[in-house]
């Protein structure tokens, strides 16, 4: 199961990659960088939503300690990501990357990240998985 849930993890982080080069490309120049981050959370999160709806059946969580354990795998795995990415590839200073997370700043980024978290759960309860 965290094998297929590992698996499902790279495809979320490809989709949410392409749609934030997406968001640069389209919404940075019409609402500016702040405002277009905190409307792709809600259009990222739709896309979570939408990949999980078609996997998690096939990642066959039984209970809900189950689903949590793929959220909670997802959550460490995307947030080792972004701060990668963050890190190494756009050399942002700390204080930036959290500052996507912070809602006192403007970053909703931390919806996001709850709404990956909670994905698993959500979308067995809605297929009535277990």
């Amino acid at each position: 199961m965290l094998l297929k849930a590992t698996a499902i993890c790279i495809v979320i982080a490809a989709a949410e990659t392409l749609h934030g080069i997406a968001r640069v490309r389209f919404l940075n120049r019409r609402l500016g960088d702040k405002r277009a981050r905190q409307v792709a959370v809600f259009s990222a999160s739709a896309i979570i939503l939408f990949i999980g709806w078609f996997t998690v059946p096939w990642i066959a969580p039984a209970s809900r300690a189950d689903c949590l354990s793929i959220g909670a795998l997802w959550l460490a795995l995307m947030l080792a990501f972004e701060f990668t990415l963050g890190r190494m590839v756009f050399r942002m200073p700390w204080r930036r990357i959290f500052a996507d997370f912070d809602p006192t700043k403007g970053g909703l980024l931390a919806i996001g990240m709850l709404v990956l978290f909670a994905t698993p759960w959500i979308i067995a309860n809605w297929r009535a998985l277990y």
